[in-house]
């Protein structure tokens, strides 16, 4: 029988690295690396060569498997995204399905707060690195791909549909603005960067995740509680409005 015909080699690919640089755990090697080094320095403070040299491994794999700092960066935010996703949406289920129509805010907090929380108590170094992620992304979202955003986007708008059910008497915007309140004090949390430690002369720990959830919890719900409970029959002027105004009436 004639011999099979020899497979000819893949072309060439600009980026690839060479079959002697490959490396079956090299790609969570640099989403590890490049996860460290965005929550403590930002996008533009990260370059890819110190993203491959933290993780020792050759540049070119970067380049491989995310084309760009920007792919990586998209890549690092959703490799947790789709679990933080599923595990704070199943709370809110849980949470409707056992509170019925007897929805609190202290409830609805809890849902949107804990899942997170309890996972950075629990998830190791990589899960610290995360979350600290969130919260320079939280603060500069420039870099943030769309497709990332449809990770957490939904949660804000369960957030506020469940708490329009405990307060179906308060304004939308006001629940908005409260969800603006309440991720910063959580994003906050989830920094842990040892600041209250220092102030409170070590009465308070950034990292004792346990302690605070709780305290989150009744903060925020007594804020949101405090801001709904106040009627605003207009909404404030954009800035420059008062002055057209002004000048058209003179």
């Amino acid at each position: 029988m004639p011999k099979a015909a020899a497979r000819k080699p893949p072309r060439a690919t600009v980026g690839r690295p060479r079959k002697e640089h490959a490396r079956p755990d090299a790609r969570n090697l640099i989403l590890d690396a490049a996860e460290a080094l965005f929550s403590t320095r930002g996008f533009d403070g990260v370059t890819i060569r110190e993203v491959t040299a933290l993780a020792n491994v050759d540049t070119a794999l970067a380049h491989y498997y995310f084309t760009t700092k920007q792919g990586l960066f998209d890549a690092v935010l959703e490799r947790r995204a789709e679990e933080v996703f599923a595990e704070r949406m199943a709370a809110f289920d849980r949470y409707e399905a056992e509170a019925g129509k007897h929805v609190t805010i202290e409830g609805a907090v809890g849902a949107f707060l804990s899942p997170l929380l309890q996972r950075a108590r629990t998830g190791g170094v990589g899960w610290k690195n995360y979350f600290r992620l969130l919260s320079v992304v939280n603060n500069d979202p420039m870099h943030v791909a769309p497709s990332v955003l449809l990770y957490f986007d939904p949660l804000v708008h369960r957030l506020v549909n469940v708490l329009k059910k405990a307060l179906p008497e308060a304004s939308v915007a006001d629940l908005y603005w409260c969800f603006q309140f309440l991720t910063g004090s959580l994003t906050l949390a989830l920094s842990r960067t040892g600041r209250i430690d220092r102030l409170s002369s070590g009465l308070c720990h950034s990292d004792d995740l346990a302690a605070i959830e709780p305290r989150l919890i009744e903060y925020c719900a007594s804020g949101i509680r405090c801001v709904c409970a106040k009627p605003r029959k207009t909404t404030p002027a954009r800035p420059g409005a008062h002055e057209s105004r002004t000048g058209q009436n003179r």
